[in-house]
């Protein structure tokens, strides 16, 4: 199973977002709270459009009880102070069940946590006068690099909806 988590997200439109990208990449999604928004929030609703049923997303009361239930999983703990690239891990297999976890808006993921897991953290590469990256864009980034390197597995390479001629009508 791929995972995203989100530690207590602050902007319901970038959660929405998010929502709207698990469902179409294929993902689960796992939030930490405690969340400042209600999962109701009318602009959630708005960038999540129809995905919000079609998503389920499972909801912790804090860090360490997440952490315990999801002991098994290969952890990655995406931020901007890890020494390592993301491009440079291995998550080319689709069969492991694996998470990543992105901190909240206004300051990350707690900074114990990632002194404990520093092996285990990943940095999008910025310009160097950049603080940061919006959150649903850094979350793309990553589940975009995940599904690169499994090959896209369980992902229509072709248009399904459509029909496979839908360009040229």
């Amino acid at each position: 199973m791929r995972k995203i988590v989100l530690f207590q997200p602050e902007k319901p439109a970038n959660t929405g977002n998010i929502i709207r990208l698990a469902m179409a990449m294929d993902f689960s999604l796992a939030i930490i709270g405690p969340v400042s928004f209600s999962l109701d929030d009318k602009s959630l609703k708005r960038a999540g459009m129809d995905y919000l049923t079609g998503v389920p997303i499972e909801l912790y009361p804090d860090l360490d009880t997440f952490l315990s239930g999801h002991k098994k999983y290969d952890a990655y703990f995406v931020t901007r102070y890890s020494p390592n690239v993301y491009s440079d891990f291995d998550l080319s297999d689709p069969n492991r069940d694996q998470f990543y976890m992105f901190g909240k808006e206004s300051s990350g993921l707690p900074r114990q946590l990632l002194e404990r897991n520093i092996p285990r953290t990943m940095r999008i590469p910025m310009a160097i006068n950049a603080r940061s990256l919006n959150l649903s864009d850094s979350v793309s980034i990553i589940v975009g690099e995940v599904n690169r390197q499994q090959g896209f597995h369980g992902l229509a390479l072709k248009e399904a909806i459509k029909g496979k001629d839908s360009i040229l009508h």
